[in-house]
């Protein structure tokens, strides 16, 4: 009898496991303390991933491009700062301008665009995301509580990118950035 209950035990622990695991959102909320500076840095496991809008590449005949972002809190002793991570991704067919150039990345979420300003982040051992492809641009934007839990609330979030000289291009996320975002908040404290 008890070698029966053994190998029942053992696959409803499993079972439990994959049931758990099934329930996670590969974008969550994870803390790390820089060895450099101290600082905890608040991030999420892998940044959100924004699509270009169908109307600038069908209209365009160029190749899908892609942006991601994601927020950062900087955690130095209480001193709290927060950044929005940016990495643009263009298809080599793409002529961007610089991102950290002023007026160059707009921010438009429900209640209307904000034109994000370009920050320098502290110096960390470790950058707190990796750039998505190494021809990329990546920048961090100035963020506060205010419009992260405005991007939270959104439904719809969207980041435009000055290119070259053509109207400027949009990439979208999807409908799961929102609840990311949310945890994200939750996990902050907010």
């Amino acid at each position: 009898m008890k070698r029966m209950r053994l190998p029942r035990l053992q696959a409803a622990f499993a079972a439990g496991l994959m049931a758990g695991c099934a329930v996670q959102s590969p974008v969550k909320p994870a803390e790390v303390l820089d060895e450099r500076t101290g600082m905890t840095v608040g991030v999420l496991h892998k940044p959100i991933e924004l699509s270009q809008s169908a109307d600038t590449s069908a209209t365009s005949g160029r190749r899908m491009s892609f942006a991601y972002l994601a927020p950062v809190e900087w955690d130095n002793m209480g001193n709290l700062s927060y950044g929005l991570w940016v990495h643009l991704a263009p298809s080599n067919d793409w002529q961007f301008d610089s991102i950290r150039m002023p007026g160059a990345v707009s921010l438009t979420l429900d209640d209307g665009a904000t034109v994000l300003s370009a920050i320098e982040p502290p110096e960390l051992a470790h950058a707190p995301y990796r750039p998505v492809a190494s021809w990329g641009q990546t920048a961090y934007f100035d963020l506060d509580v205010q419009i992260l839990k405005r991007m939270a609330s959104s439904g719809m979030i969207a980041l435009d990118f000055t290119a070259g000289r053509d109207p400027p291009v949009r990439f979208t996320a999807g409908h799961a950035a929102r609840e990311t975002l949310l945890r994200y908040l939750h996990a902050r404290g907010y």
